[in-house]
C-alpha cells in the first residue's frame, strides 16, 4: 500500500486536503471518504459497501500492519451494509452562525466590491500597456510630476507605523505612474546606482512633505460601515499586489455562492463553461456536462436565481481560463483543477483578515466543505411543503426518486442547529406582522373581520390601554406586545387563532379523524367563512374574491355534470359568505 490509489483508486485525495498516503489518514479522513463516495452518486451501494467493508478488515488487523493504521472502530456497530445505504444521510449541514455570514461575504463581494475590482483590473492593464523598461528622459518626467501638488505619491497602509515614522513607498506602483514597468521597480528607484538614489531621495521628501495617498490604482471604492461605526472605503487601497489576491477571492466568493445555493457539486461547478448560463422552459439555467467518467452523458440544466448567475458572469469575467468558469488564474496547465476545500478556506481566512476595513461579519471558525451546502441548502428547500419532489430532481437523484424516498428525505432531514434557527426567525416574523397588525388598529385603520378579529382587537386594545394606564413609552408597549396572550397563524387564507388550551369552536376539529400524535389545527378542513378562530385579513379578500370569480366561471362551464355543479355552488356559496362579512365589516 503506497498511496490512496491502492484502496480509493481514482479518488483526487490532494484535492480533498489530504495525503497521498492513506496509511497517514485518519479514523475521520477514512469516513469522510466513505461519506463522500455516497455523496458523490457515482458509486453504487455494492461499491461503497466493498470499501467499507475492506476498512473494516484493515481495522482488524492493524496490529499486524507494517504501516501505522487506525485501530478504533470506524462504524461501531454497523456493518458494511448498513454503512453503504446511510454513507449520504451523515453528511453535516452547515451550521446557520457560518451560513449566514458566509454567504453575505461571498455576496458582497460579488455585487458589491467586484465593480470596484474590475476598475482597479482595467486600469493596472492601461498603466501596463503604456509602459516601458526604458528609463531614459525619466528624470525630466519625474520632475514634472513631482511639481504638480496635486499628485500624491502611492504608499503601503502600515496600520503598525509608529508615529512620525516615514510610510513605505509603493515603488512598484510609483514606477508605473511614470511609465516604467519592470519586475518590482526596475531601474528607476532600484537601490544602488547614484542616479537612482537621486530619483528615490527626490520622492521620499514628497513622502516627508506629506504628499502620500493610500488609495493605489483606483480611487471612490464603495462605501462600507465598519464594526466600529465609522464608514469608508472597502479596501484601503488596492495595488498590483493586493489586485492579484483580490481577484482570487473575487472567484473564490463566486464559487461560495454557486456551491451554496445550487446544489451542485464541487466537480460539477468545475465544468461550467463560457455561456452555460442559458435559458431553460423560460427560466435562467446553467447547463452542464455531468462527465463523472463518461462524455456521452446529455447536458444536465440547474434552474437559478439571480445571484447565482450574477456570480456565474463574476467568475467569468474573471477567468482566464479559454473555457472554464472556475479555473486557476494562470495559464501553466490549463487541465489543473481547483481545491474546492482551499478555495472555501482561504476566502473565509481573508474575509476575517479584512473585516476592519470591509465591514462584512467575522465567519466563525467550523468544519466547511463544499458538499456540505448540499445538504444545507436541501435541507432548507425541504422546509417549504410541496417541495420534496422538487427538491429531488434538483439534486438530480433521478434513480432514486423513481425507486424509493429514503436518500433525498434523509439527505433534508432537518439538522439541529438549523431548525433551532428557523424556530427563532419565524418566532421573529411572526412578532413583525403581529406588530404591523396592531400599528394599523392603533390609529383607526380595520385589520380584518371575523371572530378571530374581534379577539385581536379585544387584545390590542388591552395594550393600549395599559400602556396608557401605566404613562408607558413605545419601549413598553411593545413589550406589552410581546407579551399579548393570543396565539396566531398567519395563512394564505386567513390567519388562525386556535389556542390549543381551549380548542372548543375548531371547526376544522368537528367529526374528524385525528392523526395519531398531531397537535394543532387541521389545516387541509379550515372553513374561513364560519369558524370562530378565523381571522380575514385585509390581504385575504382579493384571494376570495378571485377564488369568487373563479368558481362563477366554471358555472357558465357548458355540459357541466350536475354533482359537479353542485359542488362548485356550495364552493361558491361559501366563499361569498366570506366576502359578505368583509363587505359588511369594511363598509
Amino acid at each position: 500500500m503506497t498511496s490512496t490509489d491502492a484502496i480509493f483508486g481514482t479518488y483526487r485525495a490532494d484535492e480533498n486536503g489530504l495525503s497521498r498516503y492513506s496509511d497517514q489518514w485518519t479514523a475521520v479522513d477514512l469516513r469522510r471518504r466513505i461519506m463522500d463516495m455516497g455523496e458523490s452518486k457515482s458509486h453504487r451501494p455494492a461499491t461503497i459497501c466493498s470499501h467499507v467493508s475492506l476498512l473494516q478488515r484493515m481495522t482488524a488487523v492493524a496490529p499486524a500492519l507494517s504501516l501505522p493504521w487506525p485501530a478504533e472502530d470506524l462504524w461501531p456497530g454497523k456493518s458494511a451494509r448498513e454503512v453503504s445505504e446511510y454513507a449520504e444521510l451523515s453528511t453535516q449541514a452547515v451550521p446557520p452562525q457560518i451560513w449566514f455570514p458566509l454567504i453575505r461575504a461571498a455576496w458582497a463581494f460579488v455585487h458589491t466590491f467586484a465593480a470596484d475590482i474590475f476598475r482597479a483590473d482595467r486600469r493596472y492593464q492601461e498603466l501596463r500597456d503604456a509602459a516601458q523598461k526604458s528609463v531614459v528622459g525619466k528624470d525630466a518626467e519625474l520632475d514634472t510630476w513631482l511639481a504638480d501638488q496635486n499628485n500624491t505619491v502611492p504608499v503601503h497602509y502600515e496600520p503598525d507605523r509608529p508615529a512620525g515614522q516615514v510610510p513605505g513607498v509603493n515603488w512598484r506602483l510609483m514606477a508605473l505612474n511614470l511609465g516604467v514597468w519592470a519586475e518590482r521597480h526596475g531601474a528607476l528607484f532600484s537601490p544602488g546606482p547614484r542616479s537612482t538614489a537621486r530619483r528615490r531621495a527626490k520622492v521620499l521628501q514628497a513622502v516627508a512633505d506629506g504628499r502620500v495617498t493610500h488609495q493605489g490604482l483606483i480611487e471612490d471604492l464603495a462605501e462600507v460601515t465598519r464594526p466600529d461605526g465609522s464608514t469608508g472605503p472597502w479596501h484601503l487601497g488596492i495595488d498590483p499586489y493586493d489586485l492579484h489576491r483580490l481577484r482570487i477571492m473575487l472567484r473564490n466568493a463566486a464559487f461560495t455562492l454557486v456551491v451554496g445555493f445550487l446544489m451542485m457539486r464541487d466537480s460539477e461547478i468545475q465544468e461550467i463553461v463560457r455561456g452555460s448560463v442559458v435559458e431553460h422552459y423560460n427560466s435562467p439555467a446553467i447547463a452542464s456536462t455531468l462527465r463523472k467518467g463518461n462524455s456521452s452523458l446529455p447536458r444536465k440544466h440547474w434552474w437559478i436565481a439571480e445571484p447565482v448567475a450574477e456570480a456565474i458572469a463574476v467568475a467569468e469575467a474573471v477567468s482566464v481560463h479559454p473555457d472554464r468558469v472556475f479555473a486557476p488564474l494562470h495559464r501553466k496547465n490549463d487541465a489543473e483543477s481547483l481545491d474546492g476545500v482551499w478555495m472555501m478556506a482561504a476566502f473565509i481566512a481573508f474575509v476575517n483578515q479584512g473585516r476592519s476595513w470591509s465591514g462584512l461579519d467575522e465567519i466563525p471558525d467550523g468544519y466547511v466543505r463544499p458538499h456540505m451546502f448540499r445538504r444545507t441548502m436541501s435541507m432548507l428547500t425541504d422546509q417549504f411543503a410541496g417541495s420534496e419532489i422538487a427538491l429531488g430532481m434538483q439534486l438530480k437523484h433521478f434513480a432514486t426518486r423513481a425507486l424509493a424516498n429514503t436518500s433525498t428525505l434523509g439527505y433534508a432531514a432537518a439538522d439541529s442547529a438549523w431548525a433551532e434557527h428557523l424556530k427563532d426567525a419565524i418566532e421573529v416574523a411572526k412578532f413583525g406582522k403581529l406588530k404591523e397588525l396592531y400599528g394599523l388598529h392603533k390609529v383607526g385603520q380595520p385589520i380584518g373581520f371575523g371572530p378571530g378579529a374581534e379577539r385581536v382587537k379585544d387584545a390590542f386594545d388591552q395594550v393600549i390601554a395599559n400602556v396608557k394606564a401605566r404613562g408607558g413609552d413605545a419601549r413598553v408597549e411593545e413589550d406589552l406586545l410581546r407579551k399579548i396572550r393570543i396565539t396566531i397563524r398567519f395563512g394564505t387564507l386567513n390567519n388562525c387563532l386556535y389556542d390549543g388550551t381551549n380548542p372548543a369552536g375548531a371547526v376544522c376539529l368537528e367529526d374528524a379523524i385525528i392523526p395519531e400524535g398531531h397537535t394543532g389545527p387541521l389545516d387541509e378542513r379550515c372553513r374561513p367563512d364560519r369558524c370562530g378562530n378565523s381571522m380575514i385579513g385585509i390581504e385575504h379578500v382579493p384571494i376570495h374574491d378571485s377564488h369568487r370569480r373563479t368558481q362563477l366561471k366554471l358555472l357558465q362551464t357548458p355540459g357541466l355534470p350536475k354533482c359537479r355543479k353542485e359542488l362548485v355552488t356550495r364552493e361558491l356559496q361559501r366563499v361569498e359568505a366570506v366576502l359578505d362579512k368583509a363587505k359588511e365589516a369594511l363598509g
